[in-house]
């Protein structure tokens, strides 16, 4: 058996027999977190419905635990797979404990009644969840937010192998997108529990997943590790970036560059740099920056918002010519901004700088 506990051998998914997505082949192993990433509509939600039944495939395989989605009966693959979708479900008269409790179905006889173990999973599956304090709570009541996390509880019940998730981090506030990450962390590495699921929000892609698949068009585009997927050429050809850009060093998008020869020359380095890059940015103020080198946050800013960079090497000096076509451009600029980098002995370029820009006073 292998320790690929998910794969899909060119899988092609789509709706009422037609394709949207062709010849897919990813897999999932067992403590490993996949992430779906790409814009609206592209298929990141058929993807993940085709390969937990609720939608049915088109040609190709899908294989959980080396057993054929198609062999698989309903019961017996809720027992190893968990699923969260963005669909919401309807819980009138019911508790958010009874929506929970739901997820030990897949163990129960035919009445559905839960045995005092059954229960016990689901107050631990509600504390794993952080949402013991909405037991008694009716789930039709709540916030999305917290309907989220109940789904969730729902799913950590049933103690799949995989959990398959859509947006999971739709509707949550920055303190619960991190903390259901957290959760779905500790299943994949303490848990050994594999996940798939799709975000749109690709800085937490990049910061929890072990592979990344990138979904549009007719067929999977990139497919590998964070390291090799989260590439601004990448991203930017992913989203159809035009107005501004993909910050592949914070993980993050930029405003478009303001268009114009720049009017403002900024002294930074070391960080000091980047709030003032992105409030002249966000003015739409063109400017030109230095001295920068090149393994310094402020230049990966920079080199996205700046008219120009004057920059060098890491751990170098600049040359006589380098300081006076600084210069140049100083003088030529309306208005010097100092972001008051400290001077130490590896940047006395910066004082350099900041002593040809007194001189022009």
């Amino acid at each position: 058996m292998t320790d690929k506990f998910l794969e899909t051998f060119d899988l092609t998914v789509g709706y009422r027999g037609r394709p949207l997505i062709k010849d897919i082949n990813i897999s999932v192993s067992l403590g490993e977190i996949v992430t779906m990433i790409g814009p609206n509509g592209a298929g990141k939600s058929t993807i993940l419905k085709s390969i937990t039944k609720h939608l049915q495939t088109i040609s190709g395989d899908v294989k959980v635990a080396d057993a054929s989605l198609s062999e698989i009966t309903y019961k017996k693959l809720a027992q190893s797979l968990s699923v969260v979708l963005t669909e919401k479900i309807k819980g009138e008269l019911l508790t958010c404990y009874d929506v929970v409790s739901t997820g030990r179905y897949p163990y129960t006889n035919a009445l559905g009644i839960l045995s005092e173990e059954d229960k016990k999973i689901v107050s631990s599956s509600m504390q794993k969840a952080n949402v013991s304090d909405l037991a008694d709570r009716d789930y039709s009541a709540i916030s999305d937010g917290q309907r989220q996390r109940v789904l969730l509880a729902r799913a950590i019940c049933q103690e799949p192998q995989i959990i398959v998730l859509d947006e999971p981090t739709s509707f949550l506030d920055i303190k619960h997108k991190l903390e259901l990450l957290n959760i779905l962390h500790n299943m994949a590495k303490k848990d050994n529990i594999a996940v798939i699921m799709s975000l749109h929000e690709i800085d937490l892609a990049q910061k929890i997943s072990d592979k990344v698949i990138c979904v549009k068009g007719e067929h999977i585009g990139n497919y590998g590790t964070p390291k090799e997927i989260f590439k601004e050429k990448i991203i930017n050809k992913l989203y159809g970036i035009k107005d501004g850009s993909y910050n592949i060093a914070f993980g993050s998008v930029e405003l478009p560059r303001p268009k114009g020869r720049a009017k403002v020359f900024v002294i930074a380095g070391n960080g000091t740099g980047i709030p003032i890059y992105r409030e002249l940015t966000k003015e739409g103020i063109p400017f030109s920056t230095g001295i920068l080198e090149e393994n310094d946050v402020d230049y990966y800013v920079a080199k996205n918002l700046a008219e120009e960079v004057f920059s060098i090497p890491a751990f170098t000096d600049a040359s006589d010519d380098f300081y006076r076509k600084a210069a140049a451009e100083m003088s030529r600029c309306e208005r010097i901004i100092d972001g008051g980098v400290i001077v130490k002995p590896r940047n006395q370029y910066i004082q350099k700088l900041r002593d040809i820009a007194e001189n022009m006073r």
